[in-house]
């Protein structure tokens, strides 16, 4: 294969584009977080143990579309931060989780600025490709 074929076949791949965007997007958002000393990836965690979809690491990790080993692994840092509580494996090896007092706090202190990183990039790209973009998205992640 020539790499100018190479380059092509990477060019049109949508696995290179989603990481690409993916990290360019992440980049944004955690420059916004960075007072809080919260991640993307942090913040999406920390919503998603507080509302409540998921009572365990197996039931979040199914919601988050993650295998519970890497959802463990992201979930350290902020059990040592004590803003999430993980409990002791339970039935079927299952262990509850639940975001602390200080999590919270730690929530509602990144959510404002989660908010600006998120209007930043509406207003870059516009109502309708900002919809656009949501849709394809949705799509991609129900059919991959």
């Amino acid at each position: 294969m020539s790499a100018a074929r190479a380059e092509h076949d990477l060019d049109a791949c949508v696995c290179n584009k989603t990481r690409i965007a993916a990290r360019v997007v992440t980049r944004i958002y955690d420059d916004a977080l960075r007072p809080t000393g919260l991640r993307a990836t942090q913040v999406a965690l920390l919503v998603a143990v507080a509302t409540g979809e998921a009572s365990s690491i197996a039931a979040l990790a199914q919601v988050l579309g993650m295998d519970r080993s890497t959802l463990t692994r992201n979930l350290g840092p902020l059990e040592s931060e004590g803003l999430v509580a993980i409990g002791a494996e339970g039935w079927r090896r299952s262990r509850s989780l639940e975001i602390t007092r200080k999590g919270r706090a730690r929530l509602r202190e990144a959510l404002p600025l989660w908010k600006k990183a998120q209007d930043l990039l509406k207003d870059r790209l516009g109502e309708r490709a900002w919809s656009a973009a949501h849709a394809s998205m949705d799509s991609l992640v129900r059919v991959a």
